[in-house]
């Protein structure tokens, strides 16, 4: 047998042996297929379309915040840079703000306490659950029982009190404002919120989650107390 007859028999086996082990591979560990309905998916389609139309109008803000940067003079830049500093310390919790939005009302069902159920506070998971709905529908700012959230914000059990900001929130009532953008997407807020069967969880709880109507105009205070920063070091030395 001849060296080429040889190599040409060597490359079919080893083709031949790949090809098996790629087909028991594949019998061994099936391609796990999508069980999701087609109504599912959807649903995961128009939320990436959202969140795909919700970039595109943040990149649209940015670049006519530098077109106006490239067309003002050196005195309308500055003002325009103190709008932007004003706007980012908004944003970050460090200034007040006011615009359209709607107040929630947590408080203890009152035919559960005539039957004699204890009442306990909200716990801090069922808090972040719903601050988390808030935000996944177009809520900008929220304030707690007084407490401005930051995304530095912690909402966590202290001793068995349910603090936000470290500060022990109301057991027997607790409020919560909300602003979102425009009164339209409030409106939208209130509609989402009212129909949710998420309510139903506070009432396991032993809770009522009252939704008011979507108002015009709500005010929330600045964050109270000083945020901590993880990658930037304040400079007390003056150049």
């Amino acid at each position: 047998m001849t060296t080429k007859i040889v190599t040409r028999i060597t490359i079919i086996s080893f083709i031949v042996g790949l090809m098996i082990a790629v087909q028991y591979n594949t019998v061994q560990n099936p391609t796990l297929r999508d069980t999701r309905d087609i109504w599912a998916i959807r649903q995961e389609l128009a939320e990436e379309k959202e969140n795909h139309s919700k970039l595109l109008t943040e990149i649209a803000t940015y670049n006519t915040v530098i077109e106006q940067y490239e067309d003002e003079d050196a005195e309308s830049q500055a003002v325009l840079l103190n709008n932007t500093v004003d706007d980012l310390k908004r944003q970050a919790g460090l200034l007040p703000v006011n615009g359209p939005g709607l107040i929630l009302n947590i408080t203890p069902a009152a035919e559960l306490i005539q039957f004699g159920y204890e009442i306990e506070p909200i716990s801090p998971d069922l808090l972040i659950r719903l601050v988390n709905e808030i935000y996944r529908y177009d809520g900008l700012y929220i304030e707690i029982d007084g407490q401005r959230l930051t995304l530095k914000s912690p909402i966590r059990d202290i001793n068995g009190v349910t603090t936000v900001n470290s500060v022990p929130i109301d057991e027997a009532k607790v409020n919560i404002k909300i602003i979102t953008e425009t009164f339209e997407k409030a409106e939208k807020l209130y509609g989402y919120l009212y129909a949710s069967p998420f309510r139903d969880d506070f009432y396991l709880d032993n809770l009522n989650l009252s939704i008011n109507e979507a108002q015009k105009n709500i005010t929330i205070s600045e964050f109270d107390g000083k945020l901590s920063n993880d990658y930037l070091v304040e400079n007390d030395e003056g150049e």
